[in-house]
């Protein structure tokens, strides 16, 4: 077995804390060896917590053990441009949460930087390294419910009024935060050009968005809807997750969440020769999305597999979530 990569981790989120650190100590080729947080007592107590070699006070500091190799970024999104281009011109290779960008512009600088400093960059949408969505694209492309005509989903949570993630000054939004999921599960499926994007939201006095709606139009005459927002309620921390895919033959329904793992399953329902429709359930068994993601960026660096996450298509997505924001009012 190849030598493990030394990962780095550039704050101490709470995604970090309880979805990818607890991937990368299940995945194979990860090795935790330094955490950086914006006080060292911060730093200490993940250490401690997740058994790090090394905890440093400040991202500058991690970024210069010339032992990291490749480093994990859960920043807020308006300082994620920033300390990319740092790890990347640091030589290291980076994770970076989505949305790794702000805008289409950053995302580009940021692809360059990687480029320019020979080291892979690949953005953090856990949940498409997931089987799930293996299963989910094979039922479609071996034609079992036809084409694709329409496509709808939705990622609602609640209970972050009083979160960062909905502050403009760190680039805060349900359709940064989570709309960022419904857009790429659509062009992951979808690669005809946009045709066009209608969308509304309603926004707070800063101008973020809690609750969006939007209809998306393709090239190929199908079109895409999906509805997104953080402060779906007040009484219980619930969420609601969908997926439904509509086709000439036939259709598939889903009620997994994003970013699942463990016992999923879909619905695919087909019309029979006599026009009544039959349905039958697809299932699979998911470890843990953030421990696939690293995995998948290990072997990257290692040179035995490609990044799933494409600069092409993150940059693909970050067009998408620009129009809607423009659409919606977010960048006036």
């Amino acid at each position: 077995m190849a030598e493990r990569i030394k990962w780095g981790i550039m704050g101490t989120a709470g995604i970090a804390a309880g979805c990818t650190i607890p991937g990368m100590k299940e995945a194979e080729g990860c090795e935790l060896f330094a955490i950086a947080g914006r006080s060292l007592q911060k730093a200490e107590a993940f250490k401690e917590r997740f058994g790090f070699e090394k905890a440093y006070e400040g991202y500058d500091a991690l970024l210069a053990d010339p032992d990291v190799e490749a480093v994990y970024i859960p920043l807020p999104n308006d300082i994620h441009c920033e300390w990319v281009i740092k790890a990347l011109n640091a030589h290291k290779h980076v994770l970076c949460e989505k949305p790794m960008a702000m805008n289409e512009s950053e995302m580009r600088r940021m692809f360059a930087a990687a480029k320019e400093n020979g080291v892979i960059l690949m953005e953090a949408f856990a949940y498409l390294h997931s089987p799930y969505m293996d299963k989910l694209k094979s039922i479609v492309t071996n034609g079992e419910i036809g084409t694709i005509d329409y496509i709808d989903t939705a990622f609602l949570t609640q209970g972050y009024s009083d979160d960062f993630r909905l502050h403009k000054e760190f680039g805060g939004g349900a359709i940064y935060d989570v709309g960022c999921y419904c857009t790429s599960m659509i062009l992951s499926l979808k690669d005809s050009p946009i045709k066009y994007v209608k969308a509304d939201a309603e926004l707070d006095g800063t101008g973020v968005d809690h609750l969006a709606g939007t209809l998306i139009g393709f090239e190929d005459g199908s079109r895409a809807s999906f509805n997104t927002g953080m402060i779906l309620g007040t009484d219980t921390c619930d969420r609601y997750d969908r997926l439904f895919i509509h086709g000439s033959k036939g259709y598939i329904r889903s009620d997994v969440e994003y970013n699942a793992g463990g016992e999923l399953s879909f619905s695919v329902t087909v019309k029979n020769s006599v026009g009544e429709r039959i349905t039958h359930t697809e299932s699979v068994t998911a470890v843990s999305n953030y421990r696939l993601e690293a995995e998948n960026m290990n072997r990257s660096i290692r040179g035995t597999e490609k990044p799933l996450i494409t600069e092409e298509f993150s940059i693909r997505n970050m067009q998408l979530l620009d129009r809607i924001l423009d659409t919606v009012g977010y960048n006036t």
